[in-house]
């Protein structure tokens, strides 16, 4: 067999991947064993009631969609272990106040945190590089970010409809800004940017 089942939830046989939380588990606290390297796609996608997850070092990728609509979900820690975050990662978890993401990260995925409205901070570590298309779009509460040096391009709509973000300071590193990137930003009184090629305009 190829897949394994512990306490209904779903994982590759070998226990490296967990493919699917079921929706209708009621779970409200999870932590993923510290077998499992990656979290599949969608795999927590939908579980309404889960307020914290702790996730091991041994995980390397977050899935696309991994945790969307998770709506009650208020805190998560990334381990230094993890290289990606995927795709629509955490879009639409409206209960998540912080992240921290580490300095092993490279990438913030397409739409990864789109929708966490209540997301008052975000740390950005030096080891990002892009920051993907609408990553960050409609997070209502951020009012400050700050990007740093490693990263060399800001995606189209990454920061729209960010209502409350004041100021962002962006590095001589960033040579590209998607379009839009911070549309729908009505209280921005300072964006501090350093030479840059537009691809789309801003």
């Amino acid at each position: 067999t190829h897949f394994k089942s512990e306490d209904g939830i779903l994982f590759t046989a070998d226990g490296k991947t967990l493919i699917q939380v079921p929706r209708g588990k009621g779970l409200t606290e999870y932590t993923i064993p510290d077998s499992v390297t990656s979290i599949g796609d969608g795999a927590f996608s939908g579980c309404e009631s889960l307020t914290s997850v702790t996730i091991p070092n041994s995980v390397t990728s977050i899935g696309n969609f991994a945790f969307s609509s998770c709506k009650s979900l208020t805190s998560v820690t990334i381990p230094n272990s993890v290289t990606s975050i995927g795709d629509e990662a955490f879009s639409g978890c409206k209960s998540l106040t912080s992240v921290t993401i580490p300095n092993s990260v490279t990438s913030i995925g397409n739409e990864a945190f789109r929708w966490c409205k209540s997301l008052t901070s975000v740390t950005i570590p030096n080891s990002v590089t892009s920051i993907g298309d609408r990553a960050f779009w409609g997070c209502e509460s951020l009012t400050s970010v700050t990007i740093p040096k490693s990263v060399t391009s800001i995606g189209s709509f990454a920061f729209d409809g960010c209502e409350n973000l004041k100021s962002v300071t962006i590095p001589n590193s960033v040579t590209s800004i998607g379009r839009e990137a911070f549309a729908g930003c009505p209280l921005m009184v300072q964006l501090k940017v350093k030479w840059f090629k537009l691809t789309h305009g801003i």
